[in-house]
């Protein structure tokens, strides 16, 4: 038999992705053993149960695509000898590219180990109640899976149960509004289910769900035939500011006062954070953030050998959106003459010091070992962001302006105007759909998110993000200055601008390609999409009462 489809392999990986013991800090370490005769038979075992879905099923995608995709796709990140980065930057990416296949199989073995879990749970004897809580986890993180797919290839195959592909391998993709349909019932149904206040540090809540149902209904807003209608379903928007109204007001969450705070590992579930992915301290390959080794600038940093973030660096679009006193570049990017006293702080604070010709990643580096005892080699230690409030702030707005040319709705400033004041910078009088992309692409960079930003307004402006993408100058290679203290990027005449080959910039790149192991062992994905055909009714209604 020749060699099995990515979305098979990953049933059989969800199967393998372990039941966990728990702590009170949800740090745990899988175990890998499954035994439903003689396990969920209590709430303990459902979260042993769930705890994986907060780390190991999230790895492959974590560990290069998070940043590859999300910040190296919207040009953010510029890498040109790394193939986890420059493929994406340079919108030449493949079925063969490893990242995205790793991805792709990532979300599939979310998928898979949430419809285990929810199927073995709804066996079980423990109440209704309990069952309906840790059913709702499942489907937080299997809908999280899912708007991923739905906003990266669109058309996909949707499955509740494993037996349903090993029975039959060879299955139908559904349309893209079908996936986005399917994940935002599972957030509804999380948002309803799921407890007011977390049982562990580190666990969604109802007001998570809330939280990331307003950035799905925002997404699945501006879908239409016509990706140049100019024009997003008002009643989508009014969803998404209801969403994030409720996560708001009535979740326990609020902004932290120092950006910088957000990317210590100190702070991990801090009270900004709506949904982390929970990374085990000193933990085994699987369980770990490797993210510091990909982008640290050196050794001094890290304390060992992986450090392999020099060529790893701000585009020069990126660096022209930091207004000059904005705080939120220097906890995001290094640059010549920024000092980090929380790194190396056995040698009294680290000093960046080289020409000042490029700039390096910041955000996701911590130091070493001597600096945190949670630190180890390729492992940080530091939660990965899937959610904070400050983007719920930012959808709000972004709802609230919807399909008008401006705003100056007193909340949706309030907002707006908090980040900016902890960011140092002049609070904004109105706010046009810029003012909010400009903030979005600014207060969450190097999170992941912004190529998905880009990609939501494809979907009813798409000649307009075009224009975008092609204004971001990908094709040149921008020698340049910068001026740390004032935020200040100048392109350097003494040096010449380099060519640089990129892909074609047309309406096909907002589609990523299906791996192409999956295609050639499954043909139907080359297929048009089958409806999807749902079984449950929409609790909409229930949620905004």
């Amino acid at each position: 038999m020749k060699t099995r489809s990515i979305l098979y392999k990953t049933l059989i990986a969800a199967m393998l992705c372990g039941i966990s013991s728990c702590s009170d800090d949800l740090e745990i370490e899988p175990n890998d053993q499954i035994a439903k005769e003689n396990f969920f038979k209590s709430e303990e075992d459902f979260k042993a149960a769930t705890a994986p879905l907060y780390n190991r099923v999230w790895f492959s995608f974590n560990d290069k695509f998070y940043f590859g995709l999300g910040d190296g796709r919207s040009y953010n990140l510029y890498a040109p000898y790394s193939d986890y980065i420059y493929p994406f930057s340079d919108l030449t990416e493949t079925g063969l590219t490893g990242p995205l296949v790793e991805a792709w199989r990532s979300f599939y073995i979310v998928i898979q180990q949430s419809n285990n879990t929810i199927a073995a749970i709804e066996e079980s004897t423990v109440s209704e109640e309990i069952r309906a809580q840790y059913i709702a986890e499942a489907r937080f993180m299997r809908g999280t899976a899912y708007w991923y797919i739905a906003s990266l290839w669109g058309d996909a195959i949707i499955t509740t149960s494993q037996s349903e592909i090993i029975n039959n391998p060879l299955v139908n993709k559904n349309p893209r509004e079908d996936v986005f349909e399917f994940a935002i019932r599972d957030l509804e149904y999380a948002a309803k289910y799921l407890p007011e206040q977390a049982g562990q540090s580190g666990r969604v809540t109802k007001y998570s769900a809330y939280g990331m149902l307003s950035r799905l209904y925002l997404s699945a807003s501006g879908l239409s035939s016509n990706p140049n209608s100019g024009t997003r379903d008002q009643a989508l928007l009014d969803l998404a500011k209801k969403a994030a109204e409720k996560a708001i007001n009535e979740g326990p969450y609020m902004l932290l006062d120092d950006y910088a705070e957000l990317f210590t590992i100190e702070n991990n579930n801090n009270s900004e954070s709506m949904f982390a992915l929970q990374w085990v301290p000193n933990g085994d390959y699987g369980v770990n953030n490797t993210h510091q080794a990909y982008f640290a600038l050196g050794s001094e940093i890290t304390g060992d050998d992986a450090a392999w973030g020099y060529f790893t660096r701000a585009s020069f679009d990126i660096l022209e959106e930091y207004e000059a006193n904005d705080a939120r570049r220097k906890a995001t990017w290094m640059a010549d003459g920024d000092f980090y006293p929380e790194i190396s702080q056995a040698n009294g604070g680290y000093l960046v010091e080289h020409e000042n010709t490029y700039v390096n990643v910041k955000k996701g580096v911590v130091g070493s070992n001597k600096d945190n005892q949670s630190i180890s080699r390729m492992n940080s230690g530091l939660n990965t962001y899937m959610l904070r409030l400050g983007e719920v702030y930012l959808n709000y707005a972004e709802a609230v302006l919807g399909n008008n040319g401006s705003t100056s709705d007193a909340t949706a400033l309030m907002y707006v105007n908090a980040l900016r004041e902890r960011a140092g910078l002049a609070p904004k009088t109105s706010l046009t759909f810029e003012d909010i992309f400009h903030e979005r692409r600014v207060e969450l960079c190097m999170e992941g998110q912004f190529w998905y930003d880009m990609v939501r307004r494809a979907y009813y402006e798409q000649q307009e993000m075009l224009n975008y993408i092609d204004d971001q100058g990908r094709e040149t290679v921008i020698p340049f200055t910068y001026d740390e203290e004032n935020n200040r990027v100048e392109v350097d005449d003494t040096r010449d601008a380099a060519p640089r080959a990129i892909g074609q910039i047309d309406e096909s790149i907002f589609l990523l390609p299906y791996p192409e192991s999956e295609v050639v062992q499954n043909p139907l994905l080359r297929d048009a999409p089958v409806p999807y055909d749902f079984t449950e009714e929409r609790i909409t209604d229930e949620l905004f009462d």
